[in-house]
């Protein structure tokens, strides 16, 4: 059989006789109600605390890994919501996963929750529970792991050292600062109980980039911290931000750095007086293709203080931001190009987080850090690749597009996913081709997202694609084909081995 006939007949046959990469639902859930879109939008009403969270949360913790699924099949047949399973689902993570010794590894059990419903948000009504039924099997794995391990549990707060609501903001700032855990633990309950969530989050987009430590982790705990809280409402709030500043005062093995001079936390302290010398009006600047590219060259071989520096260079000559942000995407992806694996695939979480903290915030200064210190980190990144062994010197640059030969897009976009499995940077270069020749970006991104949910193997892989499809629309329009294109260095191919998880859904349901 020639080659060519073997991968067309693999085309043909290719998972479900052709379905995963079309357009079509995987229809595994008709016996569990659907879950309309409007479902996953959070009632002004939720503010309330509902203590009737608990016996849910705890038959999570309870329910052994073999009968999880099915436990929670029944109680969505039984008027369960979505919005219930998804808060227990965070609520059970935070009080049995610790982000120590690191914010990440286990604890992806709860920093992959958000990624999950991002999933969700982005399926069809009829699929839309499966990245939810993954992320319950693997909450309990690594739940499972902690018990055997250290056997914690998130204890119940120091209620005597709690401060008065007129004292909450100033301890808590105190205790980040000086980087002491049991004060920051107290006073976060203190504001969680008084403050509002917006004057939280202000705080804490800050406190979660303020150092390198953990490869992003912290600052994509904060995102997405702040956006599963938004769905499943505040009243879950304190448990959450718990954990969540335990795990941004983490600093390994490291002497306390509020009385030491690392390289982790030097951008933040660089950044402080360089934010202060940008312009005003810094955020009306005009985009510039040269400045994107001149910064692009910047964060693949300049140092953290050459990004920074020219970061504010480039606004104080009235480029826009956008034109900076537009770099520091692409130059992620390129990353990722040049080493595919674990580092390049977090430049690309970390920008996704930075960049929603960005967006969010109502602090001009809170802002301007963000973007500086995400500038930063992409060289950090560089210089961590390669502390983990080669990589390539191939630029986006010399990622040109193919010439697409298939008689329909809908077959390119089937080629495409079975060169992601054999040869990326083939794969790559038809994606840009794709474009080129008219082809739809949401075809593409339906492909991706199934045959993650097909044959997603862990938590990166749903933390990874929910994040680079969704920047997708944050990059100018310009360089967003080849965004895209540099997504496939860690999306799932349509010849990768299937995770399993559709059986065992399939049969929780019967």
């Amino acid at each position: 059989m020639s080659v060519q006939t073997g991968r067309r007949r693999f085309l043909e046959n290719a998972v479900w006789g052709g379905a995963v990469l079309g357009l079509g639902q995987i229809g595994l859930f008709g016996q569990l109600p659907s879950v309309s879109a409007d479902e996953t939008v959070v009632d002004s009403n939720l503010v309330r605390f509902d203590s009737g969270i608990e016996p849910l949360v705890r038959l999570l913790e309870e329910a052994p890994q073999d009968g999880l699924l099915e436990a929670v099949a029944t109680k969505v047949r039984g008027g369960t919501s979505y919005r219930e399973i998804l808060a227990a689902l965070l609520l059970a993570g935070v009080r049995n996963v610790q982000p120590r010794p690191s914010v990440g590894f286990k604890f992806h059990a709860v920093l992959v929750v958000n990624s999950a419903h991002l999933a969700s948000l982005s399926a069809p009504d009829s699929d839309r529970w499966l990245p939810i039924f993954w992320a319950l099997d693997y909450f309990k794995t690594q739940q499972l792991k902690e018990e055997s391990a250290s056997g914690w549990k998130m204890e119940a707060v120091d209620e005597a050292s709690v401060p008065a609501a007129s004292r909450a903001r100033a301890a808590f700032i105190e205790a980040m600062d000086s980087w002491n855990a049991e004060a920051a633990d107290t006073a976060v309950t203190a504001l969680a109980r008084t403050a509002g969530a917006n004057e939280v989050f202000e705080l804490l987009y800050r406190y979660g980039s303020r150092d390198y430590r953990s490869i992003g982790h912290k600052a994509i705990f904060v995102a997405n911290s702040w956006r599963t809280l938004q769905c499943i409402g505040w009243q879950h709030a304190q448990p959450v931000l718990r954990s969540l500043v335990d795990a941004l005062l983490n600093h390994g093995s490291d002497p306390n750095p509020a009385t030491s001079d690392l390289a982790a936390d030097h951008p933040w302290r660089y950044n402080i007086e360089l934010a202060r010398s940008v312009r005003n009006t810094w955020r009306d600047g005009t985009p510039s293709t040269e400045a994107t590219r001149e910064m692009l060259a910047t964060l693949r071989n300049g140092s953290p203080d050459d990004a920074m520096d020219l970061a504010a260079e480039l606004l104080n000559r009235r480029v826009s931001p956008q034109s900076v942000w537009d770099a520091v995407l692409v130059g992620s992806g390129e990353l990722l190009m040049q080493q595919p694996g674990i580092i390049g695939l977090h430049s690309l979480t970390t920008a996704n987080a930075l960049h929603y903290a960005y967006q969010a915030t109502g602090d001009d200064m809170t802002r301007r850090m963000l973007l500086l210190q995400n500038c930063a980190f992409l060289p950090m990144f560089r210089q961590s690749a390669v502390g983990r062994g080669a990589v390539s010197d191939r630029t986006v640059n010399d990622l040109k597009p193919a010439d697409i030969q298939s008689d329909s897009l809908q077959e390119t976009v089937d080629e495409i996913f079975v060169d992601v499995s054999e040869n990326r940077v083939l794969a790559a270069s038809k994606v840009r081709g794709f474009m080129h020749a008219g082809g739809d970006a949401r075809q593409l991104m339906n492909a991706a997202r199934r045959l993650i949910f097909l044959k997603g193997q862990g938590a990166h892989d749903y933390k990874f694609s929910s994040a680079v499809l969704e920047d997708y629309y944050h990059v100018s329009p310009e360089w967003r084909d080849l965004f895209l294109a540099l997504s496939v260095f860690n999306l799932r191919g349509s010849s990768d081995r299937d995770n399993g998880l559709v059986e065992r859904t399939r049969a929780a349901l019967v």
